[in-house]
Order: C-alpha cells, then structure tokens, then sequence
C-alpha cells in the first residue's frame, strides 16, 4: 500500500514537473510577496518609521523611473532570448532523438527556473516601477526595492550563464541516454513489486478461479475516454470493487492506448459492471502521451527508439546505439534481480479485488533487444555488444525461466550474424561472445 501511495506521488509530481508554466508561476508569486514585503519597509522608511541602511540606493524619481524602465527593458529581451534558445534546443531533440524525448527537455528543472526567474524579476521590476508617484511629503521612491531590484539582475546573470552551460552540456547524446537510464532505474525500483503484507490472510478463490469466472460471465467496462492509460489507482479500485463484493481485471496496462467505449476492463460479478464503470473515471488518468509513472517499458521504448535512430542511413552513428544497448544492458540487470510487480490487489479481508497484467520481464527483454537487433542487419560490432549485455544480464538471472528468455534471443542474434554479415572473421567474433553466452547460462545452471 505504501509503495502505491508512492507512485502516485510520483504520478502527480511528474504531471506538475512536464510543463513549462507550474515554476515561473510559483517563481512570481516569490516576486510579488517579495515586493509587498519591501514595499512596505519603503513605505515606513518614508514616514520616517524606519531608517534604511547606508547601502540602499538613493536618488530622485525620475532617476528611479529611467533605471527601473532600463531593466524591465533588458529582462524582457533576455526572457525571449531564453524562449527562442528553449526552442531551438526543442527542435534539436526532437530531430536528433526522437519526438518523444522532448518531454525529457520540457521537464528539465533548470530550464523552469531560469524561465521563471526572469518572469518574476521582471514582474518585480514593473510593481516597483509603477509605485513611483508624488505622496503628502514628495515623491514616494521605493529606495529598498530598486536595490533588491539590481540584486536580482545580477543574480540573474548568474543564472543566465548557468542556462547556457547547462543546455550546451544537456543536449549531448551521452547525458540524454543516461538521463533516460536514470529514469528507467527509478521506475524499475518504484515497480519492483511489494511483498504480501505480514498479517493479512488471503482468503477467497485463487487469481486462476477467478480468471475462469471473469472469462465465463464477466462484463466488460468500456473505456470513458480515448488516450495513453498513464495511471492506475489501484487502492481505489481495490475500495470500490470491496464495497461492491466483486473482482476487476484490468485488460490494459499504463502505456496501453484506449479507444473510447472498447474495453478497459472486466467486471465479476456482471451486475456490478454499470456502478463500475460510473466510478472508473476516479480511478485511471488517460492522457495524449505516455508517463513513466508506472509504465516501465516507456522508458527502454525511448532508449530504443534513439538506438534505431543512430543505427538509420542518415545518422549512422553506431556509438550511440553501443551507448543504448549497455544502458538497456544495465537496467535489465535490475529487472532480472528484483523487479517481480504484483498482479493481484486484496482488500483488507484477502480477497483479491483486483487483477492487472503488468508487462512481463520477457517482453521488456523482447523490446529492449529485437527491433535493435532488426535494425543491425549486417553490423557486428552491435551485435557483438547485445551478446555482451546478455551476458551481464544473464549473471544476475535468479530463475531458469528468465535465462531461457535471454537464450532465445542470443540466438536470433547468432543467427542474424551468420545470415548477414559477410566477413569470417566479425562471424567469428560474433560467434564467440554467443558462445560466452553459453557458458554463463551452463554454470548457473549446474551439473545436469
């Protein structure tokens, strides 16, 4: 249940962190409770209530007015600068990675923070600009603030230096891949799977029974709305299906697309599948994107689909795809050692309310491996890296049944170098990292 409530909050946090508008309003918000705070000592100062210290700015109005208008001028210039260099490091992502990485770069915290660092000065700058008038003892110039005004100036040339290093370091391949290696890494623990909880007796028929059930008289819940499935409460549904006395079997998984009034799910008994659905709307998020929240294999889709791009006759960068091939090696690692999702949810009593089919570790080898190994024809130097992720994929295997998966696909690509690459000794070089394959599969397997 804990590990639930964490994906969601993870769920949330990456709808709030996909945007370019949540950080520069917050950051404006700063802003104005900023200047109600030094407009307010101005004020004191001004009736005398309060001395300013020696190191405040001084001068007349009109000074003020020509210095305030100055800046407000230059920060405007400088926030399309950031615009225009946020665009075309978009349009860069997007043609060199993918169209899908640019959720990678909108995401991106630096890129928020200078956005909205320089929106929130700007503000700042206007609501001191514009307080500048005649008052009951002459013109009322807020001295505290034009200084806190030049203070963010120059903190934000700071911060503009710090953009450009950051977006001239962030759009090089080897950072986007192990970004989206991180990313795979954190989904792959927030997934792994949580342990039946100590004290809680499953009661109830068994997940086959119930499948047997849901196939012979269950009823189908139609989808509300079209869109990528990105998110599941399965605590609410597990609630719900309670109340009801029933059992949900989810056909999709996040990362599916839905088609509006197909199938998202299946109802046991049948007289339960009008309230249901009535209620699903609480329970699933839909959207036009995939999310990584509890979609694991978004992620290896991304690694692969920038490996296919390096690997196509108008990049042909085959550095890249060895790059992607050992981070997908990597977290594969992970998934083979300890990420084993649970595919039933009980409610309090131990009756198993719901049934998901999360994606099994054979088709994230399969995803991770085959349209790579599709798009290598005739190239051993890729080939020859799969079977040397294989093989570290292979040495953290914990069933037979996992290292047979790998098997299989050593295989096709063994077969692949014999059909298509033409040089004995690259067929040779193929050959022997098949057959390293091989014998790690032979001693983990042990005698017989």
């Amino acid at each position: 249940m804990i590990r639930g409530v964490h994906l969601e909050a993870q769920w949330r946090r990456e709808a709030l962190r996909t945007n370019l508008w949540v950080v520069p309003i917050l950051e404006v918000g700063l802003a104005v409770l900023l200047f109600v705070v030094t407009w307010s000592l101005d004020r004191a100062a001004y009736r005398g209530d309060l001395e300013l210290p020696s190191w405040v700015i001084g001068g007349a109005a009109d000074a003020a007015r020509q210095i305030l208008a100055a800046m407000a001028a230059a920060l405007i210039t400088v926030v399309g600068v950031v615009f225009s260099i946020m665009i075309v490091t978009l349009t860069l992502a997007s043609t060199q990675f993918g169209p899908r990485m640019l959720r990678t770069f909108i995401r991106d915290r630096t890129t928020q923070l200078t956005l909205g660092t320089f929106v929130g000065t700007f503000v700042y700058v206007m609501l001191s600009l514009v307080v500048i008038g005649p008052a009951s003892h002459g013109d009322l110039v807020p001295h505290l603030s034009i200084t806190v005004c030049m203070a963010l100036v120059m903190a934000d040339l700071a911060v503009l230096i710090y953009f450009i290093h950051h977006i001239a370091t962030s759009i090089q391949l080897p950072r986007v891949i192990a970004g989206i290696a991180a990313e795979l890494s954190e989904a792959i623990e927030a997934g792994a799977g949580e342990p039946e909880r100590v004290g809680v007796v499953t009661t109830g028929p068994s997940a086959d029974e119930l499948h047997a059930r849901l196939d012979s008289s269950g009823a189908a819940v139609p989808a509300p709305a079209s869109g990528y499935l990105q998110f599941v409460r399965h605590r609410t549904l597990v609630r719900m299906a309670a109340e009801l006395d029933a059992v949900i079997r989810l056909d999709h998984r996040p990362g599916h697309f839905l088609v509006q009034g197909h199938q998202l799910a299946t109802v046991w008994p049948a007289e339960a599948a009008p309230e249901v659905a009535r209620s699903f709307a609480r329970a699933h998020v839909t959207g036009s994107t995939r999310t990584l929240a509890q979609d694991i294999a978004f992620a290896v889709d991304q690694l692969v689909e920038i490996a296919i791009r390096a690997l196509s006759n108008a990049v042909n960068d085959t550095f890249t795809t060895l790059t992607c091939v050992d981070w997908l090696g990597e977290g594969l690692c992970r998934v083979a050692a300890g990420w084993h999702p649970n595919p039933v949810h009980r409610d309090e009593s131990g009756h198993i309310r719901v049934m998901t089919a999360p994606v099994s570790y054979e088709r994230l080898v399969q995803r991770a491996f085959e349209k790579i190994r599709q798009a290598a024809v005739g190239m051993p130097a890729v080939l020859i890296r799969q079977l040397d992720a294989l093989v570290e994929i292979m040495s953290e295997t914990t069933t037979e049944q996992q290292r047979e998966v790998l098997l299989a696909q050593a295989e096709m690509i063994e077969r692949l170098s014999r059909e298509s690459v033409s040089e004995p000794a690259d067929r040779d070089d193929v050959h022997r990292r098949y057959l390293a394959v091989l014998a790690v599969h032979a001693d983990l397997a042990g005698p017989g």
